[in-house]
């Protein structure tokens, strides 16, 4: 079992639309694999696109935050806030199969939806960290650990396949999702504040210090304090770039060029940061090759990108044809399929 989070410090950048494409396109690839999609952004996004979009995942989010129990990722945090130093083993209890909410998602995805609860919950979490006993804050950052090890021995140790929504913010339940994944995918756009974003990840993640005698962030400390393991670099992703004519085309690239550069040079002074994959693959020895393990781009395809997580349906089952949007007809072009689809593919295929 792989655990990916998707994290930049940076909203916009795509992480939920990427992963509810990734957890669908993954589970098409791999239809003996259980893709499980833990849900970590207040916003519930991902949730939402997953069980059918902005209306038939809103009505069911809706239905899924109204009843009782809450069977969402805040049901499980007050679980451990009511037991913050003991297990609970209640995991499998927040899961649900993604398909008998939305057709069109393989029958092997499941969730752990999101909440907006996460916010009223985060003062709660950090003070059940801080002060406590002597090894509260490793014990409170491996909760979603635990969820995800809970829904593992649900499923008797099957095959499977995680994929962590994160919030941009770097708030507590953002440390949670670190410290239980083993992989990070890195979403960005090509601007300048994605850059920006890209090296908070570093200081705020692995302790690369942007200015001279700059403090290591607590979570840096902790991790260290505690010997726990970070999760390692397994891609970058420039996500939905737009290339609508040469010039813009360069000005993406020159930027796409800085950010990587910003994590080569991270390569080169610490390599064990990062993930060498697939497993066996050869440690990449120049730039070129680092770029072509670690750098992915998706590319934009404009409407029916919207369309998409609009209705739910992912981008590789999406048919080009006039749908129905929140009462709406929009036209979705095969142009615009044939941008992104093969991208999606691709990227997945390069995911262990």
């Amino acid at each position: 079992m792989a655990i990916y989070a998707l994290w930049n410090n940076k909203g916009g950048v795509g992480k939920s639309y990427l992963t509810f494409q990734l957890a669908a396109e993954y589970a098409k690839q791999h239809p003996n694999k259980k893709v499980l999609v833990v849900d970590l952004c207040p916003q519930a996004n991902s949730s939402s696109m997953l069980l059918g979009g902005i209306e038939n995942g809103e009505l069911a989010l809706d239905q899924i935050h109204s009843a009782q129990p809450r069977n969402t990722i805040s049901g499980y945090i007050e679980d451990r806030i009511s037991s913050p130093y003991r297990p609970t083993n209640t995991g499998s209890n927040y899961l649900l199969q993604v398909s008998q909410f939305n057709n069109k998602i393989p029958s092997n995805v499941y969730l752990v939806p999101g909440d907006e609860l996460l916010e009223n919950q985060a003062s709660r979490v950090a003070n059940a960290a801080n002060p406590g006993p002597a090894d509260a804050w490793r014990t409170v950052h491996l909760w979603i650990k635990d969820l995800i090890t809970d829904i593992y021995a649900h499923w008797n140790n099957a095959d499977a396949c995680v994929f962590i929504d994160c919030n941009p913010s770097f708030s507590i339940y953002t440390e949670l999702a670190l410290s239980a994944a083993e992989r990070l995918l890195i979403p960005f756009s090509a601007d300048g504040s994605s850059k920006r974003a890209v090296k908070a990840v570093l200081s705020l993640v692995y302790g690369v210090r942007r200015h001279q005698n700059e403090p290591l962030s607590e979570f840096v400390q902790n991790v260290n304090r505690y010997a726990m393991t970070k999760p390692q670099i397994y891609m970058y992703i420039g996500n939905r770039l737009t290339q609508m004519n040469s010039s813009s085309a360069g000005a993406f690239k020159t930027v796409v060029g800085e950010i990587g550069n910003e994590i080569w040079n991270i390569w080169q002074a610490s390599p064990s940061n990062f993930c060498i994959h697939p497993v066996g693959g050869t440690t990449p020895n120049s730039q070129r090759s680092f770029k072509n393990m670690f750098q992915y781009e998706v590319n934009d395809a404009n409407t029916a990108s919207v369309v998409s997580g609009a209705l739910g349906i992912p981008i590789a089952s999406l048919t080009a044809g006039t749908k129905n949007v929140a009462g709406r007809n929009i036209k979705v072009n095969q142009s615009q399929l044939d941008k992104q689809v093969p991208n999606i593919e691709r990227l997945v295929r390069n995911i262990e």
